[in-house]
């Protein structure tokens, strides 16, 4: 299958500077563990190659990982995930995943994803993961901050981005805390 499925409406999903593709490619490994006995990955399974991709990513951006780590006042959650498969993938080797932030509220925002083949000519899944930002003392949902969602800019397209400048003007202290929308 051709990379179709990034289109969204009819246009496909770019950024209007680079004319890219929105988002990142991450390279994971598919490992013996993830197959079933029938050859293939389990469909329970995808969720954690996009989350050894995530995960990548976020290593690789200097996210800190562990106890003590980020923000102590603020920690995310899964709300939910949804997930369509396409075609099998039958073997072990590298796929692509590529993700992206397709929507941002006011304390959530969603990713969305696609798991490829290594040449990224074939779709094997697609789906979403919508996350809550919740206040560490309440659990209770709360405000993005602004350092999260600067974090976050390279998987945002020009017009989520834009989006995100016109609902409420940055009125944080010039250190970029606050919240980008109250």
């Amino acid at each position: 299958m051709a990379t179709e499925p990034f289109v969204r409406n009819g246009f496909i999903m770019t950024s209007a500077r680079s004319k890219e593709p929105v988002g990142v490619y991450e390279t994971v490994s598919v490992h013996f563990e993830d197959l079933d006995a029938y050859g293939m990955v389990h469909h329970n399974k995808f969720p954690f190659l996009f989350e050894r991709a995530f995960n990548s990513y976020l290593i690789r951006k200097g996210f800190p990982f562990g106890r003590g780590s980020g923000s102590p006042e603020m920690v995310q959650v899964v709300r939910s995930m949804q997930l369509t498969y396409d075609v099998p993938i039958t073997r072990l080797g590298e796929v692509q995943v590529r993700f992206w932030l397709g929507h941002v509220g006011r304390s959530s925002f969603t990713y969305e994803f696609v798991i490829l083949s290594a040449d990224r000519e074939t779709v094997h899944a697609r789906g979403t993961r919508a996350m809550v930002n919740l206040d560490a003392g309440t659990l209770r949902p709360a405000p993005l901050t602004w350092d999260l969602l600067e974090f976050s800019r390279p998987l945002m397209s020009d017009e989520l981005l834009a989006t995100l400048q016109a609902r409420e003007p940055r009125s944080a202290s010039p250190a970029g805390e606050g919240s980008p929308v109250q």
